[in-house]
């Protein structure tokens, strides 16, 4: 099974990911944790140039290809290997980022995603949880952990409200995609993924 994180920066996606592995590791599945940008060594060599610097750095269209690189390099490596060998892969972000920020965000380049994508990755989750929360907060929380990727924070509030939009439009369009509240603490909101998962996948 393929499962993803989304969300906005600093709505908490990465530490629910990280959550659900390991309640799915004490249920006794094989499981691996990954990310994206990242995951693979050449990815992880990508994520640096995209989360760091300036905001300015790249355009959306030189991003988007420097995403897909990363993503191809990700599924070849590490992805399509696990899911064959029968392990469950849990991915803090993936496609659905490049769709909502470079597809919608960052311009109108929702066409040209879709396309790389169908033509060099070709592979979708089979969930996807959305860690919704206020921009602001979310913003906020970002910002604070002094991490030196905050390229996409530096892009402002009305560049995470417009992801957050770009979220929820999607959520509405993919039934793989579930959103989930991601207010309160880090133990609720993964009480609210738990529920859902093991009311639709089995625990």
């Amino acid at each position: 099974m393929f499962i993803t994180f989304e969300g906005i920066d600093g709505s908490g996606k990465s530490t629910q990911s990280r959550m659900l592995a390991d309640h799915l590791i004490r249920a006794g599945r094989d499981v691996i944790l990954t990310r994206e940008p990242g995951g693979s060594p050449g990815a992880e060599e990508i994520r640096r140039l995209l989360v760091e610097g300036d905001p300015d750095r790249w355009s959306a269209e030189t991003e988007l290809l420097l995403f897909t690189a990363a993503r191809r390099d990700h599924v070849e490596r590490k992805i399509q290997p696990a899911l064959a060998a029968g392990q469950t892969v849990i991915s803090d972000r993936f496609a659905d980022s490049t769709r909502v920020y470079q597809g919608a965000a960052r311009g109108d380049l929702r066409a040209k995603v879709d396309l790389l994508h169908r033509e060099m990755i070709g592979l979708e989750p089979d969930l996807t949880y959305i860690i919704d929360m206020d921009a602001k907060a979310a913003l906020g929380r970002g910002k604070a952990r002094l991490s030196g990727e905050d390229r996409f924070e530096d892009m402002g509030l009305s560049f995470q409200e417009q992801l957050r939009a770009g979220f929820h439009a999607l959520a509405s369009s993919a039934p793989r995609c579930t959103l989930i509240d991601g207010t309160g603490s880090a133990e609720d909101v993964h009480a609210r993924v738990i529920a859902h998962f093991e009311a639709h996948h089995g625990g």
